[in-house]
């Protein structure tokens, strides 16, 4: 009998909870004022990925830390190759694979076919916990296999790719999320991981300001390549979120469609 605490109900149970507790974070307390309608948004937010979802469970049968199970088993990867402590693994499993998906955001922002679709992510005119998933289904799609193909590389283990799995999306509700934070905290906190005020930056519409800040769990990547920008030029309350040159997208179908037309 499978157990229930498979890579799947993980995600799903860590998913839903966070997604709770940002939520009513935002609710007490809120950031940003908003400009668009939250319940449009939200309907449109939460398609996109539960498009993204039925792809994957069609399409694609297996997710990172099934490969890695499978990659383990095949002596796959440098990791593999070396016997490493449980802890060393997991740390240079999150240190490798966070630094990987900042460069892949890189990617998405300066190669052009890439854009079409990373675009979709930025055309939310608000900012809050689920832009975190605000994906057109072939950008998730693309970065599965980025996973896979840095998982064979490195040979990470099962457990280590779930741990970071599960940090990688509390994280990202996390620094999308429209919720207050002191600044004397947030200095703090962001000295190590990405925090809502140093993303909200990425999600301007000076494209200046929207090529910074790349990171999605530890900030330290953006400081070392110098991606790093504190804060936008006009302040939390009055910068802009969005992209300048696009109209925002009404419906779920206009976001399916709108990395293909012109």
């Amino acid at each position: 009998m499978e157990t229930f605490f498979t890579e799947k109900s993980i995600r799903l149970i860590s998913f839903a909870g966070l997604l709770i507790i940002m939520g009513v974070w935002e609710v007490l307390f809120q950031r940003k004022k908003r400009v668009d309608s939250k319940p449009k948004r939200w309907l449109n937010n939460f398609g996109l990925v539960m498009i993204a979802n039925l792809i994957l469970q069609i399409g694609i049968v297996i997710l990172p830390v099934a490969f890695a199970t499978f990659a383990q088993s095949k002596g796959m990867g440098i990791f593999n190759q070396l016997a490493m402590p449980v802890w060393a693994d997991w740390i240079a499993t999150i240190i490798i694979f966070d630094f990987i998906i900042y460069l892949q955001h890189v990617l998405f922002h300066f190669v052009p076919i890439f854009w079409q679709l990373h675009q979709v992510h930025h055309s939310d005119l608000d900012i809050d916990v689920t832009t975190a998933i605000r994906f057109h289904p072939v950008e998730i799609i693309i970065s599965l296999f980025i996973k896979l193909a840095a998982v064979a590389a490195f040979g990470f283990s099962p457990e280590a790719v779930l741990l970071f799995e599960v940090l990688l999306n509390a994280t990202a509700m996390f620094n999308h999320a429209n919720i207050y934070i002191p600044v004397f905290m947030d200095k703090f906190i962001r000295r190590l991981i990405v925090t809502p005020d140093m993303h909200r930056v990425h999600h301007s519409v000076i494209m200046d300001e929207s090529n910074t800040n790349f990171g999605f769990n530890l900030s330290v990547w953006d400081r070392i390549c110098g991606t790093y920008q504190a804060q936008p030029a006009a302040g939390h309350d009055q910068m802009i979120i969005g992209l300048a040159y696009a109209k925002k997208p009404k419906s779920l179908t206009q976001l399916l469609i709108m990395p293909f037309i012109k």
